[in-house]
């Protein structure tokens, strides 16, 4: 009897413990039931049928709006931004925040912490007041960056942001400047994994900073690789905010990502289009999770090369 007292006390116990839990997680999963699950959910359903998002008639037309995003030349036109976006920006974050993260993790290196911090900071810095400073900066008139270039003789001014030809560039630097903090830490969890009685084993032997780097960090990075180059290329395509603030997709659609395709068709448009926007997003969708599914396999991957390695 009294080993059956303590088996129920110690369960009512961990009964009020739950209910505490559950207590504390319910504004959350309120909340994102009501702001992430709900609208995906829903934009499956408006996508199927056509409405301006103020009526209350919805007229229900199948597939038309897939069709008619399929159709449309814009659309492709905005995954060709989307893509040129992404081939610039994913490589220079990984290649740079590579040699940077090498730099920063070495323990001869002073004050290393403080310069992790700086070159992380830009990362918790609101997008959209990013992009309202860039536009400053860029300024065609009265911006230091162009004021710089008219002092030194070097150009009479550049519009950086109103040219087809400069826009995508600019944002792009803008963006990797902006979070290349996330890809550095990427690799210094990653660089802190490699034991440091390798690295004082290649020291003894006479190895150089090149040949460290090209026989001992380089391969047992290999497994890492695959999976902070996912992230990085999934990232990109979440650069509605700060491409937003900056160029709005201009000038003549030349940084209209998909996002900002979506984004205009359900918002922008003088009748918007909530059905045909929210078509444009699912197929957005489809290919934000077929690379997820590949972040998925890369991490089963290198969890599986790395014991290849480490065997």
């Amino acid at each position: 009897a009294p080993g059956r007292a303590a088996t129920d006390t110690r369960r009512s116990a961990a009964r009020r413990q739950n209910l505490w839990i559950w207590l504390f997680l319910l504004p959350t999963t309120v909340l994102y039931g009501l702001y992430t699950l709900y609208p995906i959910v829903a934009s499956y359903w408006y996508s199927l049928v056509e409405w301006n998002g103020f009526s209350d008639g919805q007229r229900f037309v199948g597939i038309s709006n897939y069709e008619a995003v399929v159709a449309d030349p814009a659309f492709w036109a905005s995954v060709k931004v989307t893509v040129v976006f992404m081939l610039l920006v994913a490589p220079a974050r990984i290649l740079l925040s590579l040699l940077l993260a090498i730099v920063l993790n070495s323990p001869k290196l002073p004050l290393r912490g403080l310069f992790r911090t700086v070159y992380f900071l830009p990362v918790v810095t609101t997008t959209a007041i990013v992009g309202v400073v860039m536009q400053f900066v860029f300024d065609p008139g009265s911006g230091p960056i162009n004021s710089a270039l008219r002092t030194f003789g070097i150009s009479e001014g550049v519009d950086f942001l109103g040219s087809s030809g400069t826009a995508l560039l600019t944002v792009s630097g803008v963006y990797v400047w902006k979070f290349f903090g996330i890809t550095m830490i990427y690799w210094l969890a990653a660089l802190q994994t490699i034991p440091t009685d390798v690295y004082e084993a290649a020291t003894i032997d006479g190895a150089g900073p090149l040949r460290t780097f090209r026989s001992i960090t380089l391969p047992l990075l290999t497994p890492f690789v695959i999976i902070i180059t996912v992230l990085t290329v999934e990232d990109t395509f979440r650069a509605f905010d700060l491409m937003q603030t900056m160029t709005g997709g201009g000038p003549f659609f030349s940084t209209e990502v998909i996002e900002i395709y979506i984004y205009r068709w359900a918002f922008a448009a003088s009748v918007p289009q909530l059905g045909f926007a929210s078509a444009a997003a699912v197929i957005f969708g489809v290919i934000v999770m077929v690379v997820g599914a590949l972040q998925l396999w890369a991490v089963y991957y290198s969890r599986r090369r790395r014991q290849e390695l480490t065997s």
